[in-house]
C-alpha cells in the first residue's frame, strides 16, 4: 500500500521534473537559436550581398571568370570559406585556392542548383569538423549557371552550446535534488500530524479515549484532531451517562420492587382482616407497579426511537382540546401537592397533523417534570400560541431551574440534571424525538432559582386540511 508521504513526494517531484525539463528545454532551445541563428545570419548577410552583386554586374561572364572576381573581391577579414560550384556539383574554385574538381552533393548545393538558397550543417570530410554551409544560385538572367557556397566552422558554437547545456543540466539536477529534499520535508510535515492522529484513532478504537490528538496547525488535519478529540469527549461523556443510567435505573427498579416485595410478604404473613393495613399495602403495590410500568415504557419507547420502529398514527389533533384534557387530568393532583396549574389557550382552535397519544405523552412528561421540581405554592402554566406557521406548546414552571451548563444536555439520552430525583433520564430525550418525528422542535430555557420553560413547536395544519 502506497503511503501519503510517497504520493506527496512523487507527485511534487514529477511536477518539478516536468517544469525543469520544460524550462530547461525552452532555455536550451533559446540558446541554440541564439548562437546558431547568429552564425547563420552573419553568414547569410555576406553570402546574399556577394551573390546579389555578382548576379547583377557579372551575370554575362563565364563561371570561371565570375569565380575569380568573386574571390578577388572578398574582404580581407573574411573568415568563411567561399566556394564556387558548377552545375555538375564540382568545385571550381574556393577562397583557400583549391581547384580540385571535388564534387559537392550536400543538400544546400542541390537546393541552390534548383534556384533556391540552401542551408546545411554537417561534418566536413576534409577537415573532419562540423560546419555550417549556405549556398545561393549564381544566375545569368533566370538561368542558374553555378552555385556560390559559404561555409564556416561551428565547432566553437557547438562547444559553447554544449557547455551551456551542461550548465542547464547541472542546474536542473540541483533544482530536482533540492526539490526532492523540500518535498520530503513537506511530506513529513504533512504526514507526521496524520500519523499522530491515526495513532490516537487506533488507541481510541481499542477503547482508550483519554489519549487525545495534538493540534499542531489550524488546518484540515488540525480540524480533524479537534473533531477526534470532541468525539472522544462525547464518547466518554456518553459512557459516563450510560453507567450513571444503569446505576440509576437499577436503583429505580430496585426501590419499587423492594416495596412490592415487602408489602406482599407483609400481606401474606399478616392478618387479612386488618382492612386498613391491607388497603395501604395494596395502594403501595399499585403505585409502585405504575412506577415500574412507567420506567419500562420509557425504555421501550427509547428502544423504538433508536431503532426507528416507533409508529405514528397521524390525524388532525386539536391542540387546545389536548391541553384541556391534560389540565383536567392533572389539576387535582397539583392541588393535592399544593401547586397551582394554569392554562392559557390561543383564541382560535389550533390543529396539527400528528399522533394524539404521542403528543399527549409529551405533555404528560413535561408536566410531570415540572411538578417534580416545583415547590409548594408554586405555579405551573401550560400555554398554546401561534407563531407564523407553527403551533407552540409551552410548559412553564417556577421551580428550582437548571444550571446553564446542564441546560444544553437535558435533552440527551440518560442525562439527569438532578440524580436525587427519580426517573430514567430518558423523558426529555423521548419528547424531543417525538417532536422531531412530527417535523417540530423542542427547546429548553431555564434559570437557576427562577424556573424552566419548555417550548414544543409543531407545524400548524392549513385550514383547508382540517378534518373534524
Amino acid at each position: 500500500m502506497s503511503s501519503i508521504r510517497s504520493k506527496v513526494v512523487w507527485n511534487f517531484l514529477l511536477i518539478i521534473v516536468f517544469i525543469v525539463l520544460l524550462l530547461g528545454g525552452l532555455f536550451l532551445g533559446t540558446i541554440y537559436q541564439y548562437y546558431y541563428g547568429s552564425a547563420l545570419q552573419a553568414l547569410s548577410e555576406r553570402a546574399k550581398f556577394t551573390v546579389d552583386y555578382n548576379n547583377r554586374y557579372n551575370s554575362l561572364s563565364p563561371l570561371q571568370e565570375r569565380a575569380r572576381n568573386i574571390l578577388k573581391e572578398l574582404a580581407k577579414d573574411e573568415i568563411s570559406r567561399v566556394e564556387v560550384v558548377d552545375l555538375e556539383g564540382n568545385l571550381i574554385r574556393d577562397s583557400y585556392g583549391f581547384t580540385s574538381k571535388r564534387k559537392i552533393d550536400t543538400s544546400d548545393v542541390q537546393s541552390a542548383l534548383l534556384g533556391e538558397p540552401g542551408k546545411w550543417i554537417g561534418l566536413n570530410t576534409d577537415t573532419k569538423e562540423r560546419i555550417m554551409a549556405l549556398s545561393y544560385p549564381l544566375k545569368n538572367g533566370d538561368r542558374v549557371v553555378g552555385v556560390l557556397r559559404f561555409t564556416t566552422s561551428i565547432e566553437q558554437v557547438d562547444r559553447m552550446v554544449m557547455r551551456t547545456a551542461w550548465i542547464i543540466i547541472g542546474i536542473g539536477v540541483a533544482v530536482i535534488l533540492v526539490s526532492l529534499a523540500v518535498s520530503l520535508l513537506l511530506a513529513n510535515r504533512i504526514v507526521r500530524p496524520i500519523r499522530e492522529v491515526t495513532d490516537v484513532a487506533q488507541s481510541m478504537a481499542q477503547g482508550d479515549f483519554h489519549n487525545k490528538a495534538v493540534k499542531r496547525h489550524d488546518d484540515e488535519v488540525g480540524h480533524l484532531a479537534d473533531t477526534l478529540n470532541y468525539m472522544a469527549d462525547e464518547i466518554l461523556r456518553n459512557d459516563r451517562l450510560k453507567n450513571e443510567f444503569i446505576s440509576s435505573i437499577s436503583h429505580e427498579l430496585r426501590t419499587p420492587l423492594t416495596s412490592i416485595k415487602g408489602w406482599s410478604e407483609t400481606l401474606v404473613s399478616g392478618d387479612l382482616n386488618e382492612k386498613e393495613e391491607t388497603l395501604t399495602g395494596l395502594s403501595v403495590i399499585s403505585k409502585e407497579t405504575d412506577r415500574l410500568i412507567g420506567l419500562v415504557e420509557d425504555l421501550l419507547d427509547f428502544s423504538k426511537l433508536q431503532s426507528g420502529n416507533m409508529k405514528m398514527h397521524r390525524e388532525p389533533v386539536d391542540v387546545n382540546r389536548l391541553v384541556k384534557d391534560i389540565y383536567q387530568q392533572f389539576a387535582g393532583n397539583c392541588q393535592r401537592r399544593r401547586m397551582e396549574l394554569q392554562i392559557s389557550l390561543a383564541e382560535n382552535s389550533l390543529y396539527v397533523f400528528g399522533d394524539q397519544n404521542r403528543l399527549k405523552q409529551v405533555l404528560i412528561n413535561l408536566l410531570d417534570n415540572a411538578m417534580k421540581f416545583t415547590q409548594e405554592n408554586g405555579v405551573i402554566r401550560i400555554m398554546t400560541r401561534v407563531e407564523g406557521s407553527l403551533v407552540q406548546l409551552i410548559v412553564e414552571d417556577e421551580g428550582e431551574g437548571i444550571s446553564p451548563e446542564a441546560v444544553k444536555y437535558v435533552t440527551e439520552k440518560f442525562y439527569k440534571a438532578d440524580n436525587r430525583q427519580p426517573g430514567s433520564g430518558l423523558g426529555l430525550s423521548i419528547c424531543q424525538e417525538i417532536a422531531q418525528l412530527h417535523g417540530g422542535t423542542l427547546q429548553v430555557t431555564s434559570e437557576l432559582g427562577q424556573g424552566t420553560t419548555v417550548t414544543v413547536e409543531l407545524p400548524r395544519m392549513p385550514e383547508e386540511e382540517k378534518v373534524l
